[in-house]
């Protein structure tokens, strides 16, 4: 082989890549190993598989036959016969087929005609399990209901979201003039919702879709008058803030799903005038299926194709719990709901959720530098300080008052021999 001829066959290789690069970018993908190695269950589908990723997976295999009744059961629905309609179908597909292909990153080789009956089979089971959820036909029992849901919102479970739109044109609303793609995904996103207000779907732009968990993650999204930056500020966990004086409450209706707000309030005193503030703090629902949520929306973030504002989002809540002790203390305060096993078992899940991850933009710097600043000055930190040293423990508390009575005791004593003498 001569230098010529590897010149000539890599400059085939760079046009050709060059060709779709300019056009698509992938968005369907395995999650980075440093994610999936900490939680390798996150994202792979229990019940159902969708696209190519985990297609071969053995537990999901009893699921694949029954795509198929799905999909009769969608084409029964239209007025046009099911030949005219799959053939319009398969049209669609076909002609986007360069397109599909570029949304992922291949883990297997699979040909045109068997992707082309992936999407459509997979596009078919969606829209009817979604249609018949919708007008309650759906017969499964509510636990795969949830499943099945939350199996749609993993990063490596997807099909590009243009081939879900144009599959749909061609079926439901074919039968069901009246209904919109959106409307039928809703319950999924409302279903995947880890805080107790609820997600913003006005935020949610088709033109910047690239799947299901990108409509998700789009209901996290900060309004463009949040103010980002470096990650330069570090605070105390919650615990310590409670110590220097620092009060929790949740953030009702906040302009932003994810959003934190200090509030600082101004009290006299003695030396002129003291700043006390208090941190709102969107309440978050921790149950068996925050992790997958967070996860998958973290996974996709670190694409570097989307602002990490859940990242950004865990980071934050990774500084603030350290224990189950500020686990605790968040749900004393009401702004944090535990539905796991412990309160050990959330402050892990929130310790590693961010583990591996590259953090670009900070979300909360602002709220940081004002509680940074707060906990740093002299009062507050002493008085941090008191009531670690004192205030700890039972037996602290015990020996602080044992001191004290000690204390004063002797006093009265010295006064009385001074008198007496």
């Amino acid at each position: 082989m001569t230098q010529d001829s590897v010149v000539q066959r890599l400059l085939v290789r760079v046009k050709k890549e060059e060709s779709h690069i300019n056009q698509f970018s992938p968005s369907i993908y395995m999650a980075p190993r440093t994610l999936r190695d900490m939680s390798p269950s996150s994202f792979n589908p229990q019940v159902v598989s969708i696209g190519p990723l985990h297609r071969e997976d053995e537990n999901v295999q009893a699921f694949e036959g029954r795509k198929t009744n799905y999909l009769i059961d969608l084409m029964r629905r239209a007025k046009s016969p099911q030949e005219e309609i799959l053939k319009l179908c398969v049209e669609k597909v076909c002609t986007s087929m360069e397109k599909i292909k570029a949304c992922y990153v291949w883990t297997k080789a699979y040909g045109d005609i068997e992707i082309a009956d992936m999407m459509i089979m997979d596009a078919c089971f969606i829209l009817e399990f979604l249609f018949k959820y919708s007008i309650d036909e759906e017969e499964e029992g509510e636990l795969q209901h949830i499943i099945i849901f939350y199996d749609l919102i993993l990063l490596e479970n997807q099909i590009p979201f243009f081939i879900l739109d144009e599959i749909f044109q061609c079926t439901v609303l074919e039968f069901s003039p009246n209904h919109s793609l959106l409307e039928l995904i809703y319950p999924v996103l409302g279903n995947a919702n880890i805080f107790t207000e609820d997600i913003n779907k006005d935020n949610i732009s088709l033109n910047n879709t690239h799947h299901i968990l990108s409509l998700l993650h789009q209901c996290y999204k900060p309004p463009d008058s949040i103010k980002k930056g470096d990650l330069r500020s570090t605070i105390p966990s919650v615990v310590n803030l409670d110590r220097a004086g620092v009060n929790f409450k949740p953030n009702k209706d906040p302009t932003w799903l994810m959003g934190m707000e200090v509030e600082l309030y101004m009290f006299p005193c003695f030396f002129g005038s003291w700043s006390k503030p208090t941190l709102r703090i969107p309440v978050l629902e921790i149950y068996d299926f925050t992790e997958i949520v967070l996860r998958n929306l973290i996974a996709y973030e670190q694409s570097g194709q989307t602002h990490s504002y859940v990242t950004s989002y865990a980071i934050a809540m990774d500084m603030l719990v350290d224990t189950q002790e500020d686990v605790a203390k968040l749900v004393d305060l009401g702004v944090l709901v535990n539905k796991m096993g412990s309160n050990d078992e959330a402050a892990n899940m929130i310790n590693s959720i961010c583990k591996g991850t590259i953090l670009v933009d900070f979300f909360y710097e602002e709220q940081w530098v004002k509680l940074s600043k707060y906990c740093d000055a002299y009062w507050p930190k002493n008085m941090a300080n008191m009531k670690r040293t004192y205030f700890s423990s039972p037996w602290n508390i015990i020996a602080l008052v044992a001191g004290v009575i000690l204390f004063v005791v002797t006093v009265v004593q010295t006064i009385f021999t001074i008198k007496s003498t």
